[in-house]
């Protein structure tokens, strides 16, 4: 991210003195961040191989975007092999280390646990093409790209180290200060990592919202570092490539301080004993963007989008080479995962105006996933058709259903219709009718639902045959009452949605004792509510009678749609269930007027100052939200992260202040449970967002903000907002309710094709236990791989068995260590026993491997 400020700034830090302290040694780290993409201009290269030469005592630590090596080496190859010179040295004295090397500097805490693993692998691999001796010891950014299951990550490709700090890229949050000299970051797993934290006397600088005194090394931070009992007080700043600083201290550094790499400082560390223990909440990582700006809503959602699609096609394509013998993809897939990568770097999501060659960064998000999406889309359809490359014989169309998950699932699919399959309206599985349901269109053409019955990673065959529709007393149906108002009933729900209002006043749960899981009293659950600063009111969607139209009306599902005004801004919105499932989708559709404005008034009209601590971006309460008042006393808030899950310790999410910052980002869901967890209502997003919850104010989706944004920009409403989300009543807690295998369900939905084999094939997997999932399956070379992450199991002791043979597994580390070999039983099932504790994940290589 590029710190948009006058060149006073940076004069201001090259003029930053450090005091000399006779009695202790204390070091800087210093070096680079940027890159092709963010910020690396040509003349780069020879700069810091000049300064390098002439300041012998100059350390450089690296965090530059590992294809810009590609380009310095075609445009400027002199000057290429000198730093590589210096990168390209494996031994503990040198004086150039790699500290972030993955390939498109993503926050992480925004994206999927297995796409932080390909940032990692895909960086590494072309920093590897450069530079052959290159060695990665220690993770450490200048912007808070951190996240909490980073140490498994880390440990397993081999970085032992961390840093916590970002002292002068704050902008989009920082780290809570805690701890000392060192501390074992510990990750959700129980993996860790030796780390230096933000130190809890490191505060933040008086007069910045970027800043903390770490960034200059400045005597009130040396100052505070010893008073703490630190013995080596270490400082960091990582410039922006372009910056014409060199080495960041200049002439300012006393003789007291030393630069160093991250390796050699950790390395002065090595015997410290007793080191304490920090189970760094994601709550610990305070960060904060422009939740709710459409334009970073709609980068979130592509993101997300090509995310799941580039999973899907990986399985799949892994499955048509395991079956059916074809060449795996794999270039293709490379190029699709890159392109997601890049979406994921954090300029896209901080700075989404501003220019990357020609286009601005959230036009290139778009164009990256696009790409991406084409890719997937194409080779998971190729793959299908490889894996069903016989058609059925009989005078019936018969449609196979494709499980991508790792989940046997039972659930409800849907399938376009073609004009030759209209005659058709009952649905059988082997022979036996099933429910179906018709959605009549008149164009792209009809959509026939049914019920769908699928093992994990495996295909179910259904034929379409003429008969008669049958309707039972289970049915689900809409229906409405002496008052007007819409009873929406399935076998799990029944539902009311007030006529007047267009909110959901009642939600009752059959299955969970009849409860009722909206507060009494309470008749705005499910409406929207934000303040309109340009007209100085807060606005609700019930203020004027909404249009209620039934659109679908069972047997299988059913569909209501709201329609309304809020502000004379129109929105529309969709309410649907579905016989057998427990999520109940919802959709949001909003047209703006021109200019609106959404949100927190301070300052909007103009005076903004990168200086004021207060923005009105930070305040979430005056946004546009979605609200659920819910039953449930003495509330206790849960939500998910990469392959982690935190017991929310905040009183409430609100602050307006950088120095205030609290972690109240929604990755896939949040979580309202009562007291002693007998109930919960889980809250699903299809993007990464924030939500808002307090004592005496409900649960709260972010749906948008309109106004001015980071470094005075203007954050508009140019297209029609479309986001989903769903809600999810269970007993128990997160676990009990499987929310992060309902989550994977909806990310990963099951497809249906015309093509069909003669008979359906055997399931990919025989038994994994609850709460495991394949989260990763793909070949190298002529190795399969499969990755398992457990997210939901309180077991450790796990048995795995597929239906494959092998004639050799390994289980291998991210960098392809191995750490233990087994060899199967010939002509048997693969089988083994795994330990992998809540939130670890075990990577398994597979050597020759068959059909059972």
């Amino acid at each position: 991210m590029r710190l948009f400020l006058s060149c006073v700034i940076i004069c201001i830090s090259c003029c930053a003195k450090a005091q000399p302290h006779n009695a202790t040694t204390n070091y800087f780290v210093d070096g680079y961040h940027g890159g092709m993409y963010g910020h690396y201009p040509l003349w780069v290269t020879r700069f810091i191989a000049d300064h390098m030469e002439q300041r012998k005592d100059w350390k450089l630590n690296l965090e530059i975007e590992p294809d810009t090596w590609d380009l310095v080496a075609l445009k400027d190859p002199v000057n290429y092999q000198r730093l590589k010179t210096l990168i390209n040295d494996s031994t503990h004295e040198a004086v150039a280390e790699y500290v972030n090397p993955t390939y498109a500097q993503s926050y992480l805490f925004n994206s999927s646990v297995e796409s932080t693993i390909r940032q990692f692998q895909y960086g590494m691999e072309k920093l590897k093409q450069h530079f052959p001796l290159i060695r990665f010891t220690t993770y450490s950014s200048e912007e808070p790209c951190f996240t909490s299951a980073l140490p498994q990550i880390l440990q397993s490709l081999g970085i032992s180290n961390a840093s916590l700090k970002n002292p002068n890229t704050c902008w989009g949050g920082y780290v809570r200060a805690y701890g000392g000299q060192l501390l074992n970051w510990v990750g959700p797993d129980g993996s860790s990592v030796k780390t230096v934290p933000r130190y809890s006397s490191e505060s933040l600088v008086d007069g910045s919202t970027w800043q903390t005194i770490a960034w200059n090394h400045s005597e009130q931070y040396l100052n505070s570092a010893r008073q703490q009992g630190i013995e080596y007080p270490v400082g960091m700043c990582l410039q922006d490539a372009g910056w014409k600083n060199g080495p960041w201290l200049n002439h300012q550094k006393s003789a007291a301080t030393a630069y160093t790499t991250w390796r050699s400082y950790f390395n002065l560390l090595n015997s410290a004993t007793n080191i304490e223990n920090w189970r760094l909440s994601q709550e610990d990582i305070k960060v904060s963007l422009v939740w709710g700006a459409q334009i970073l809503q709609r980068i979130a959602q592509q993101v997300r989008v090509a995310e799941n699609k580039i999973k899907i096609a990986e399985k799949t394509a892994a499955l048509a080479r395991f079956y059916r013998g074809t060449p795996y993809p794999k270039a293709l897939l490379d190029s699709a995962w890159k392109n997601i990568l890049l979406a994921q770097h954090h300029d896209c999501w901080i700075v989404p105006y501003n220019k990357l060659n020609k286009k601005t960064w959230a036009e290139n998000v778009a164009d990256w996933t696009t790409k991406a999406d084409q890719i997937s889309d194409s080779l998971t359809q190729q793959s299908l058709r490889r894996l069903a490359p016989v058609s059925s014989s009989g005078s019936h169309q018969t449609i196979t259903v494709y499980n991508p998950t790792s989940v046997s699932r039972d659930e409800v699919v849907s399938f376009k219709m073609s004009p030759s399959t209209e005659q058709f309206v009952t649905v059988e599985y082997e022979g036996k009718k099933i429910p179906s349901q018709v959605i009549k269109y008149q164009n792209p053409g009809n959509i026939l639902l049914f019920k769908a019955k699928v093992p994990a990673l495996g295909s179910s065959i259904y034929t379409l045959v003429p008969g008669t529709k049958t309707n039972t007393a289970g049915d689900a149906s809409i229906a409405r009452d002496k008052d007007g108002d819409y009873i929406l009933k399935t076998d799990l729900y029944e539902l009311i949605v007030d006529s007047k209002r267009g909110n959901i006043r009642q939600l009752t749960a059959k299955a969970l004792n009849n409860k009722n899981f909206i507060a009494p009293g309470e008749d705005n659950f499910n409406t929207l509510r934000g303040f309109f600063y340009k007209n100085n009111k807060f606005s609700y969607s019930f203020e004027e009678c909404p249009k209620i139209t039934i659109l679908q009306n069972g047997p299988l599902q059913i569909k209501l749609l709201i329609e309304g005004k809020i502000n004379n801004n129109r929105y529309s919105q969709t309410l649907q269930l579905q016989n057998g499932e427990k999520r109940i989708d919802l959709n949001l559709c909003i047209d703006y007027e021109k200019e609106t404005g959404i949100g927190d008034g301070f300052k909007q009209g103009g005076g903004y100052k990168a200086e004021d601590y207060r923005k009105a971006f930070y305040n979430d309460t005056s946004k546009l939200l979605v609200r659920f008042p819910f039953n449930l006393h003495n509330q206790r808030v849960y939500k998910d992260a990469p392959l982690d899950v935190t017991e929310s310790e905040l009183d409430n999410t609100f602050y307006n202040r950088w120095d205030k910052i609290k972690n109240n980002v929604l990755f896939n869901w949040v979580d309202i449970t009562d007291a002693e967890k007998k109930y919960g209502i889980a809250l699903l997003s299809d993007h990464v967002t924030s939500y808002s919850h307090g004592a005496h104010f409900p649960l709260s989706l972010t749906v948008q903000y309109a106004g001015v944004g980071l470094w005075g920009r203007n954050y508009t409403t140019p297209h029609t907002t479309s986001i989903r989300y769903a809600l999810i009543p269970h007993s128990g807690d997160w676990q009990k309710a499987n929310l992060n295998t309902e989550t994977l369900l909806w990310n990963e939905p099951l497809i249906t094709s015309k093509n069909a084999p003669s008979k359906p094939s055997d399931p990919f997997v025989h038994r994994m236990d609850p709460g495991l999932e394949i989260s990763a399956m793909y070949y190298k070379n002529d190795d399969l791989y499969i990755r398992v992450m457990n997210t939901g199991s309180t077991g450790i002791h796990h048995k795995v068995s597929f239906n494959i043979s092998a004639d050799k597994l390994h289980f291998v580390e991210l960098d392809d260590r191995i750490v233990k070999s087994i060899q199967p039983d010939s002509g048997k099932r693969i089988s083994f026993n795994c330990d992998i504790p809540l939130f670890g994940f075990k990577t398994i290589k597979m050597t020759h491997a068959k059909p059972f």
